[in-house]
């Protein structure tokens, strides 16, 4: 089937669907019908506008043989030539197949791997990091759990970003990221290298996921801080284990049992979500564990070398000499990239 027929299709089944809904057609077909109408709509649309400028390339065409019109059709035929490409690139990426997470909002979670406390440092860097990327986005970033090593550095991290469209960006910065610099203990002025694994999980609503509450084991306990003091007397800290997964959360942020609890059953959502994402998509990981790896020095997906000034990304050999920027959140030229790559491999795999 050539591109052109795909397109006769799609709007073919656009018409029909308009004339169910104007017919006064009810209940689950009505639903059915509204919500297929709405997924291809705004392929239609762009459609539309293609076909129109190819209709009016060829009107354009037509009084070139017009000496009164040939200068102004020449003009208008420039203008729909440069526009034409963008339209077909345009068409052929609202056809390509939707993440139905992209448009929701994420649960982001940062953790030292390799490198004791230097990773630590850079955890917590990373996660300001993205706590200012969402600043720039216009997303709320708002802390779920900060777990302070006793250098200042963060042993784990865990933020809930809500917003348009943040999965969509920020799917892209799960995996391992590895930073090569001096580190402020080092008197040799040698040069480290540690990681840091960063998982950004798409949040779950409650009809996203089943969860019994015969298979939660929930255990409470004194919330404690750096050093092991205790920063209440309360047993306000949770830990909910879900048993048949083995996913374990813990939350203790909170002062109140109640809003640790809600918080820790939000990233359990999130994580088994997830999972079930990773089960109906054989291309993804088969588990959540499998988007940070190991945190061994070898696997990355970005280097953040600071002697060099340089951060460079491993999957589009993307590299910039602007970590100062970047480490201020300016991570769209990365997040682009990765976003165009993706898109053209779609393309290739749909015959776009």
């Amino acid at each position: 089937m050539t591109l052109d027929e795909r397109l006769d299709r799609i709007v073919g089944r656009a018409l029909e669907l308009e004339a169910l809904l104007a017919s006064g057609v009810s209940g689950e077909a009505f639903t059915q019908a509204s919500r297929e109408y709405g997924e291809i709509e705004p392929v239609v649309s762009r459609i539309n506008a293609l076909r129109a400028a190819e209709q009016g390339a060829r009107q354009a065409e037509a009084l070139l043989a017009d000496p009164e019109m040939k200068e102004l059709a020449e003009a208008e035929l420039a203008e729909l030539h440069d526009a034409l490409p963008q339209l077909r690139q345009d068409v052929r990426l609202a056809m390509l197949p939707r993440d139905a997470a992209d448009e929701r909002s994420a649960i982001l979670e940062v953790r030292p791997a390799a490198g004791g406390d230097e990773a630590a440092l850079f955890a917590s860097e990373l996660f300001d990091l993205y706590r200012r990327y969402a600043d720039l986005r216009g997303w709320r970033f708002s802390v779920m759990d900060y777990d302070e090593s006793e250098l200042g550095g963060l042993r784990c991290g865990i933020a809930e970003i809500t917003g348009k469209g943040v999965f969509a960006r920020l799917k892209y910065e799960s995996g391992v990221h590895r930073v090569q610099r001096v580190p402020a203990t080092e008197s040799q002025g040698r040069i480290h290298t540690s990681t840091v694994t960063v998982a950004v999980l798409p949040e779950a609503e409650e009809v996203d996921v089943t969860i019994d509450e015969t298979d939660l084991r929930i255990d409470v306990y004194r919330a404690s801080g750096a050093g092991g003091q205790h920063v209440n007397k309360t047993e306000s800290a949770v830990r909910i284990t879900h048993m048949p997964s083995g996913i374990v959360v813990a939350m203790q942020e909170e002062k109140s049992q109640h809003k640790n609890k809600a918080k820790a059953m939000k990233i359990l959502r999130a994580r088994l979500y997830e999972q079930q994402r990773a089960q109906a998509h054989e291309s993804r990981a088969a588990d959540r564990r499998s988007q940070v790896g190991t945190g061994d020095r070898s696997e990355r997906i970005r280097t953040y070398n600071f002697p060099q000034g340089r951060v460079t990304d491993h999957r589009v050999t993307l590299t910039l000499y602007k970590i100062d920027r970047i480490m201020l959140g300016e991570i769209d030229d990365f997040v682009d990239a990765l976003t165009q790559e993706e898109q053209a491999a779609l393309l290739a795999a749909e015959g776009l």
